[in-house]
């Protein structure tokens, strides 16, 4: 006979997501613990603490934020997942989306690409279009001004120097970073990238303003055109 599986309220009051929130905060609960929560009930055969680990695993290696691509068809796929607890899913991630696009970095001091891309994942992981952005910073990494640039097609968005050092010029800054993603996917930075990075780079010289890097955001991943080497910073051209 089979022995008579655990439910969610027989559980140790610590391993119970939504009683352990209670007591010590939301911050202490881990992703598994946050979506045992969202998606609520279990469905046959599976706990809901065991289907959100069935969501994680379907992640893979991308861990969490792979959720933000995934449409509520493909969050179905996941067992224990019906169209419902998609469609929670999909609507939790959205709304997560907005609050990161409309809360502004300035004074954000972005000391790694990485921490760049984790700000901006969130906003332009599901661009269906190029965006283009620099961002100011002062002389200790603080973010001073973000502005969009360009919004281009599927494929490509237009980036003018001129532009943009009338930008740095207007909020008085040190230095700026580049910023786009590819609705592809793949953040891999193609020819023209290359190329625009290099000649904004070479007129921030002449300027005397630092270009620090050009971020490309792929999805839930980044390329740092500075750290990969396609490019010197152009203080140190």
């Amino acid at each position: 006979m089979n022995e008579k599986k655990i439910t969610m309220k027989e559980l140790p009051v610590s391993e119970r997501p939504f009683e352990k929130c209670m007591e010590t905060g939301i911050e202490a609960l881990s992703d598994k613990e946050l979506l045992t929560i969202l998606i609520r009930t279990g469905s046959y055969p599976y706990r809901a603490d065991e289907v959100a680990l069935n969501v994680l695993s379907y992640c893979g290696n991308k861990g969490i934020t792979a959720l933000f691509r995934m449409t509520p068809d493909e969050l179905s796929q996941i067992p224990g997942i019906g169209k419902v607890k998609a469609v929670q899913l999909a609507a939790a991630c959205e709304l997560s989306r907005r609050i990161a696009s409309s809360k502004k970095p300035f004074g954000n001091r972005f000391i790694s690409s990485k921490a760049i891309a984790d700000y901006y994942i969130p906003m332009l992981s599901k661009k269906t279009r190029e965006q283009f952005y620099v961002i100011v910073l002062d002389t200790k990494n603080r973010v001073l001004h973000e502005e969009l640039l360009s919004i281009g097609n599927i494929s490509s968005a237009i980036a003018d120097p001129r532009d943009i050092f009338q930008i740095v010029l207007k909020y008085n800054g040190s230095s700026i970073v580049l910023l786009h993603n590819h609705p592809s996917g793949d953040p891999t930075p193609s020819t023209e990238d290359i190329k625009i990075t290099k000649r904004i780079s070479q007129a921030g010289h002449i300027m005397g303003v630092d270009v620090e890097d050009h971020v490309i955001i792929g999805g839930n991943s980044y390329v740092s055109l500075r750290e990969d080497g396609y490019f010197i910073p152009s203080q140190n051209t």
